[in-house]
């Protein structure tokens, strides 16, 4: 019998959520996700020293006067196309969450990443630049799409931030699953949240749905699970993107999977009229899973750039 892995990529595109080049080699997935948090894990690794040392030269090279960003935007770059090296579609590369409500200088520095990728002559096609979805990376992320910059819209939590991504024309969204599921057990312990009831599973499976409903185009890619049977639970989904831990286990597992998300179910919501920005942030306020699931993790990658950044400094700066 096929492995749950082989059965999965039947039904939905699996990517791979670390920079670990080794682990994405070892599982052929379709596409590749990074973040900040990746990012310093794999820096820290040995085999990727020659990587860092390089961008840290170039960066001590442009003359700039904030070297350190171009040190972790180089990096960042340089992972992300030794990855491409291997996967056969998209690796996505995240703009510093400390910009994540700075519109403007979100934008700039997602052209400064796509420059460095086209600069090693890697097309922007195959390129996500990540984004928090706060109302102002959204926005960000509205301009950089009419530039065809692909964006991957990530630390999604609500249903307003879905549809908001998806009038903004953006390529793909990230809602995130255990983050969903772990707010929830915090405020009722003792709840039955397997399987279909996981609140994360729903989250994705209404977005899901809405989307195919109502013909938007823009790519759904579960995130951030917490064990397999989350994944199993939303196959079928456009995009699963899923750790190198979890991913083992799939390879090793041989009981069945069945598609659980396909496009002929209709979703339950009418078609959302276009969102203002007070709006958004009203939807937003009144889910406190979301508005506090946001935070935190645009507190956390940003702390681990922080860290990241102080390595650099220390060993090599």
């Amino acid at each position: 019998m096929q492995t749950q892995l082989a059965q999965l990529k039947t039904m939905t595109s699996v990517v791979a959520d670390t920079g670990d080049i080794q682990a994405i080699a070892q599982f052929k997935p379709q596409d590749a996700t990074t973040n900040p948090s990746l990012i310093y894990k794999a820096a820290l690794l040995p085999q990727y020293q020659p990587l860092v040392k390089k961008a840290v030269d170039w960066a001590k090279t442009q003359n700039s006067t904030n070297t350190m960003a171009l040190c972790l935007d180089k990096l960042a770059v340089d992972i992300g196309r030794e990855i491409l090296a291997i996967v056969p579609g998209y690796v996505s590369t995240e703009v510093d969450a400390r910009l994540s409500f700075d519109k403007d200088a979100t934008i700039a520095r997602a052209r400064r990443l796509i420059e460095l990728y086209e600069s090693n002559g890697l097309p922007r096609e195959r390129i996500l630049i990540k984004i928090a979805a706060t109302w102002e990376g959204i926005e960000a992320a509205r301009i950089l799409e009419q530039e065809n910059i692909k964006c991957n819209l990530t630390l999604l939590f609500s249903f307003c931030q879905a549809v908001a991504c998806a009038q903004a024309g953006v390529t793909l969204i990230s809602p995130f699953v255990g983050r969903i599921l772990d707010w929830h057990k915090t405020k009722q312990a003792d709840t039955d949240f397997s399987g279909s009831n996981d609140p994360g599973v729903r989250s994705v499976s209404e977005i899901y749905r809405y989307y195919k409903t109502h013909g938007y185009p823009t790519i759904v890619m579960g995130a951030s699970f917490r064990n397999t049977q989350e994944i199993i639970e939303l196959a079928g989904c456009d995009k699963l993107t899923i750790s190198p831990q979890l991913l083992e286990e799939l390879s090793q597992n041989t009981g069945n999977i069945e598609q659980k998300l396909n496009a002929q179910v209709s979703s339950e919501h009418d078609k959302w009229p276009a969102l203002t920005e007070a709006q958004f942030r009203w939807h937003l306020n009144q889910d406190a899973m979301a508005t506090e699931k946001l935070a935190e993790g645009i507190r956390n990658f940003a702390a681990d750039l922080i860290k990241l950044e102080q390595y650099l400094d220390k060993e090599y700066l």
